[in-house]
């Protein structure tokens, strides 16, 4: 069974990172996988986060304060706990000189780090659960660029297929945990702090 798995993730792996494999996509792929290392998005990024914190009222405060322990426990558990745990290399990691995947179509560098799950798909997730939960109406945009930068991983050649869907599923959790525990305590310790689903604090 665990073989079945295996092949069927390497398949897929392959169908998105040789068969999809084009022009357009060599050039795009690397751009959106490495998105929030370039200055300009991290200016813009900054911009949003302050407009949140100054314009956006209770729930941009909330969103906030909350998107930094969200993506911090999300990155901290994935990449360094889960990870290590797991310790699955990367398609294109080479043991012995031989790569694990043959001719994979490399478009950036396959880095040293574990496979299991993408630290890309679980940060996304989790950036995308958490504003989606008080941004419902930017909920398939956050979605789907969230999808979009999990799928980058295979196409650029450093994760299988699972390794996204699993760093989807967990940061997503994480995401849904952290709002849930904040919610709990802010009902106990800081009532005016609660958000309607509107939005609002709770009456």
């Amino acid at each position: 069974m665990i073989e079945f798995l295996y092949s069927l993730d390497v398949a897929v792996f392959r169908f998105i990172n040789v068969t999809l494999a084009n022009p357009v996509g060599d050039l795009l792929w690397p751009l959106i996988t490495n998105y929030d290392k370039m200055l300009p998005v991290r200016i813009v990024l900054l911009a949003v986060w302050l407009l949140l914190v100054i314009r956006g009222g209770a729930r941009g405060r909330t969103v906030a304060f909350l998107v930094i322990p969200v993506v911090f426990c999300a990155d901290k558990l994935s990449s360094a706990v889960i990870k290590e745990l797991v310790a699955r290399p990367r398609p294109c990691h080479d043991i012995g000189g031989v790569p694990i995947v043959q001719g994979i179509h490399m478009l950036v560098e396959c880095g040293s780090g574990r496979s299991f799950p993408s630290s890309h798909a679980v940060n996304n997730f989790a950036a995308a659960t958490l504003f989606s939960t008080y941004y419902r109406r930017w909920r398939w945009w956050l979605f789907g660029w969230a999808a979009i930068v999990a799928l980058s991983r295979p196409a650029v050649g450093v994760h299988y297929p699972s390794d996204i869907l699993g760093g989807a599923v967990l940061g997503a959790s994480i995401a849904l945990a952290l709002v849930f525990l904040w919610t709990k305590a802010a009902r106990t310790f800081f009532p005016r702090l609660v958000l309607d689903s509107a939005g609002e604090p709770e009456s």
